[in-house]
């Protein structure tokens, strides 16, 4: 199932998508939702062209951090296309189930296309919601796991607190998302890439207009790095906090536990 809601438009979302990266709150919210719908469609080709394929890799690992269970239920925050939610589902058990969350209609209608192909409609539910208010109960999922979508919150203290709020007590948080590139030579070899190379890639290639291959790099230099993503896990009540940098920390998979 998913609702078929969409954010509000406002005079906002009008603005550049360039000056993303310095709003925050529902504005930041809107121009992201708007953009990810313009690519939504191609968003999984462009991935695989952009990271090299390497994000099929990170997110199998991220999933390997889910502890296994004989009847769990799972939530992944800002699930996409659904990548993550399909590798965290045989986790679960063969009674368990996941909910796949998102606040973009567009990309969640295409995570639904593989859930069905996969034959996993009756284990994966794919629901449109906020990060920031989920709508749980609390104390509901064993495991939430969130893949490049914690970066694009409005406000990001409010949807950890949240993620916090409807885990049960004892269960694992799972968070990967872009970094800080741990050797000097590699964070210029990744701005360059960024800041230049991926925006030329976003207008030739994906036909993008919308800004939305500018904005990502710009998210990513203002999302705290790995030691300050710790603090503010362990400032919002979660407990043995923990990284794994991959690719030279060029993304990091986050643990906490509640």
């Amino acid at each position: 199932m998913i609702r078929a809601e969409q954010p509000p438009a406002s005079q906002e979302t009008q603005a550049p998508a360039q000056a993303v990266s310095t709003w925050s709150g529902q504005a930041r919210e809107q121009a992201v939702q708007r953009m990810f719908t313009s690519i939504a469609a191609v968003y999984d080709l462009n991935n695989t062209l952009l990271s090299f394929g390497l994000h099929y890799r990170w997110k199998k690992q991220t999933a390997s951090f889910v502890p296994s269970v004989k009847q769990g239920t799972a939530l992944d925050v800002g699930a996409g296309t659904a990548d993550l939610a399909l590798l965290v589902e045989p986790r679960m058990g063969a009674k368990g189930r996941v909910i796949a969350s998102d606040l973009n209609h567009a990309m969640l209608a295409e995570g639904l296309k593989k859930v069905d192909s996969k034959g996993l409609t009756g284990k994966i539910t794919c629901l449109q919601a906020n990060a920031e208010h989920l709508g749980f109960a609390d104390n509901t999922f064993d495991a939430v796991t969130t893949g490049f979508c914690m970066r694009n919150v409005g406000h990001l203290p409010q949807a950890v607190s949240e993620i916090r709020r409807v885990m049960k007590p004892g269960g694992t948080f799972v968070c990967l998302e872009f970094s800080r590139p741990v050797f000097g030579w590699l964070r210029a070899l990744y701005d360059w890439y960024s800041f230049t190379l991926l925006p030329w890639i976003g207008t030739k290639v994906a036909r993008d207009t919308t800004g939305v291959y500018e904005y990502l790099p710009a998210s990513i230099r203002t999302f705290p790095d790995q030691e300050r993503l710790c603090h503010m896990l362990r400032e919002a009540g979660f407990r043995q906090v923990s990284y794994k940098n991959l690719s030279g920390g060029i993304v990091a998979i986050h643990v906490a536990t509640k």
